[in-house]
């Protein structure tokens, strides 16, 4: 409890000049009625001096009591909004490097590594080959986060019959003995097969409509997407992939590819082709279009990856600005690939995969790519699309 120090002083002076004046009545034998007298209003002063100085007191005191609630009231406050960041995070944190205790794995090495590929972009992020990282290393940390992962894979029309390899060979190598959803987008649920899976992993059919040309099709998925993680997806997972079904998982798929967002250099740009020569958009147009004389590298649309949120930004964007372009009669010369690469310019992934994470069974493998982790399956488009692969 404080006590104004103006009061304190002020109530003392009054009191005190009133004991001296009672003092000198004493001295001057002053007749006793006036004594009285003067005592009297010397007791009114010091009744109103100590009325007014126990005033202050309350009021300071519910004054102090009033500031301890509003600290206490903020600092339940602060608890709260901090909760609620942590909220997001209690099912999975991709800041958690903790391993556990006693697990074995070779001593890293500053001195050793890839040599004949870079292995870090210019905004100083990972970009991974095989040979950057320790699988059990890299598993072990992000397993004991236990992240609710969820995979979209769009089959429609004759893209059903891709369905049974994807799984068969995802269930094989792709994050095994992690928890993971198929989130599959089918204009025909029938076609989908029953796939023997493992421990915490599941198929979810989610209808979307028929399509009568492919870019329909590569349209619709962030469409689809967009509306689907709003409505149903964000509540069930913690990381989201995008991929292609017409593709074979060949070797492991682990926790080296989860980052906020990560994205996968296309195989046909990722060796000598100079900016000015990829294929983005280069009509202004165009809500894809990116100047030449920028670009950093040029990504596929065929496999993404990253938290929910970030993916769903992302998605939503290449969405809503196809939109754009459609009602300008426009369409970016890729579809939607050309507006992912436009955003991951201006958004930077916080890791980029190698082409190693999708080759294609059309090329050869070259030297720096020394494991096939995804490949994209030859196939006659103009069997398998809608309108002929035209």
């Amino acid at each position: 409890m404080i006590v104004p120090m103006h009061l304190s002083i002020q109530s003392l002076s009054v009191i005190s000049a009133a004991v001296k004046g009672l003092r000198m009545c004493f001295l001057l034998r002053i007749p006793s009625k006036a004594y009285y007298f003067i005592s009297f209003i010397v007791l009114l002063i010091f009744l109103r001096t100590f009325y007014r100085y126990s005033q202050d007191i309350i009021r300071n005191s519910a004054s102090t009591m009033c500031f301890d609630d509003m600290e206490l009231t903020m600092e339940k406050q602060t608890n709260v909004v901090e909760a609620k960041h942590r909220s997001n995070k209690v099912s999975w944190s991709i800041e958690n490097l903790s391993i556990p205790n006693g697990l074995i794995y070779p001593q890293p090495s500053t001195q050793k590594g890839r040599t004949d590929v870079n292995c870090v972009t210019n905004w100083n992020v990972p970009l991974v080959w095989e040979g950057t990282f320790d699988p059990i290393v890299i598993d072990a940390i992000y397993k004991k986060t236990n992240p609710r992962v969820g995979v979209m894979i769009f089959a429609v029309g004759k893209y059903t019959g891709f369905l049974k390899g994807f799984l068969e060979t995802g269930e094989k190598h792709f994050l095994t003995d992690f928890r993971v959803t198929y989130y599959i987008f089918t204009d025909n649920e029938k076609e989908v097969p029953a796939i023997a899976l493992g421990k915490g992993r599941k198929i979810t059919v989610l209808p979307v409509p028929s399509a009568k040309r492919w870019q329909e099709v590569v349209f619709g998925r962030m469409k689809w997407a967009t509306i689907t993680i709003d409505k149903q997806i964000r509540n069930e997972a913690d990381y989201l992939f995008l991929m292609d079904v017409d593709s074979l998982f060949h070797n492991r798929i682990g926790a080296e590819s989860f980052s906020r967002l990560s994205a996968v250099l296309h195989r046909g740009y990722y060796k000598n082709t100079e900016r000015a020569n990829f294929p983005y958009e280069r009509h202004p147009e165009s809500r894809a279009y990116i100047p030449v004389g920028e670009g950093d590298y040029y990504y596929t649309a065929a496999v993404l990856g990253g938290y929910l949120e970030d993916i769903y930004n992302l998605v939503r964007y290449c969405y809503e600005q196809s939109e754009e372009d459609s009602k300008n009669k426009i369409e970016a010369v890729w579809q939607e690939e050309s507006h992912l690469n436009k955003y991951l310019l201006y958004n930077k992934p916080t890791k980029v995969l190698s082409p190693e994470y999708l080759w294609s069974d059309y090329d050869a493998v070259p030297a720096d790519i020394k494991v096939v982790r995804i490949s994209q399956l030859k196939k006659n488009y103009a069997e398998v699309r809608p309108n002929g692969g035209h």
